[in-house]
């Protein structure tokens, strides 16, 4: 992988060091976060039947969390680079604790779907939590860091859906929304404890101006264009799957309810212990090349769904492979863009991961319209699809050396 002189020169956070302890708080915490994006999934059909509502506009409560997730991002995100993360992780665990006690109490689709916004937009905190973590780890363990931190995020979406698709069976979708406010409460407290203090490295700059630098970044870089677009593929591949799959297992000749849609979320976690072996080769080769890698697992992953989903072992099989290609995807991806320099990480992020999930929410909402009019080989075509134009990306892009 070629070396690149910003990555030597570039300054490390003023921080204590990165403890196997801080690690594994930071890789909780990211896990236990996360999974406020994913309940829903397995909760649609249950949503659906409570509010006599079809299951496209069910699948909105899906598609409008990943929507108000990318601005929450495009908004606070970049705040990461002027002001104490710290204080800004705790204050959007509280922010994201009222708007799932809101969700919770919801009396109307509309409402659920307003609080759902609400959810996605206060809910960035992993993905302060990964730039965190990056800038305190050297240049050459940046990308088994990365990888460690977010297979906790991996299993975090995963085990979310199980969690909420069993507790769902036994109490109601409600009750789920409920206890997830209630933790965050609690983490935002144990955060506040152990997290070291993190002021930004970055120049402070008016905050009108620190948005526009986006613009600036996005331009610049050809690595952030080129990882972005093809991160956004493999999540719409990725969501596209996990937004329709509840309705796929509810139909003939499968007909099963909310909690073996969750449970398949079991399997997925096995794709966790892909991150941190995609971290260790994005360090010892070009993380582009394993992001191509990736990207055709994926493919693969959905010819099996294409074929063989219309069994339990095809989707398990199709999950199994799916999860693994995603995240191997995404730590690579990130760690080429963790590769730029660290004063302008957190909205380098940012333009990441709006576009990973503008992408994921695209995904969710061409999956739900395709599953309306094609059912499940219409969800495929669109996951294909996507991942086709990674691929592209991929072939025509270029590589990972600065201009």
């Amino acid at each position: 992988m070629t070396t690149n002189t910003a990555e030597v020169r570039e300054p490390r956070l003023a921080s204590p060091a990165l403890s196997p302890f801080l690690i594994w708080t930071l890789t909780i915490a990211a896990g236990v976060s996360v999974a406020n994006l994913y309940y829903n999934q397995p909760l649609l059909p249950d949503i659906a039947r409570t509010f006599h509502a079809s299951s496209g506009a069910a699948g909105l409560v899906a598609t409008i969390t990943q929507v108000g997730y990318a601005v929450g991002m495009l908004l606070f995100v970049p705040l990461g680079d002027m002001v104490e993360r710290r204080r800004l992780i705790v204050t959007l665990l509280v922010c994201v604790s009222m708007a799932l006690a809101a969700a919770s109490v919801s009396a109307t689709l509309a409402l659920l779907v307003a609080a759902s916004l609400a959810i996605g937009l206060t809910n960035c905190v992993p993905q302060l939590i990964i730039p965190f973590a990056a800038g305190l780890a050297a240049p050459e363990k940046r990308g088994r860091v990365v990888g460690h931190v977010m297979s906790g995020l991996l299993v975090g979406i995963l085990l979310g859906r199980v969690l909420a698709g069993a507790l769902a069976a036994v109490t109601g979708w409600r009750t789920v929304f409920g206890a997830a406010s209630i933790t965050m409460l609690l983490l935002a407290l144990v955060l506040r404890k152990f997290l070291p203090l993190a002021p930004a490295v970055g120049a402070r700059i008016p905050y009108r101006r620190l948005l526009a630098s986006l613009v600036t970044l996005f331009r610049r870089e050809r690595v952030i264009r080129d990882a972005s677009l093809m991160g956004a593929m493999s999540f719409a591949s990725f969501s596209a799957f996990w937004t329709t799959l509840a309705f796929r297992l509810h139909e003939a000749p499968l007909d099963h309810g909310s909690g073996v849609a969750g449970a398949f979320g079991v399997l997925g976690v096995v794709g966790a212990a892909v991150a941190p072996i995609a971290g260790r080769m994005a360090d010892k080769r070009s993380a582009r090349t394993v992001v191509a890698y990736a990207l055709w697992l994926n493919v693969s992953a959905w010819l099996v769904l294409l074929f063989a989903g219309h069994t339990l072992a095809g989707i398990a099989v199709g999950v199994l492979m799916l999860d693994a290609g995603t995240q191997a995807a995404q730590v690579s991806n990130q760690a080429r863009v963790y590769a730029l320099p660290a004063a302008e990480h957190g909205r380098l992020n940012t333009i990441y991961m709006v576009c990973y999930f503008a992408g994921g929410a695209a995904g969710s909402a061409l999956g739900s319209l395709a599953w309306n009019a094609y059912r499940w080989n219409g969800v495929c075509g669109v996951a294909i699809t996507a991942l086709t134009i990674a691929l592209l990306t991929h072939r025509f892009h270029g590589s990972d050396e600065r201009p």
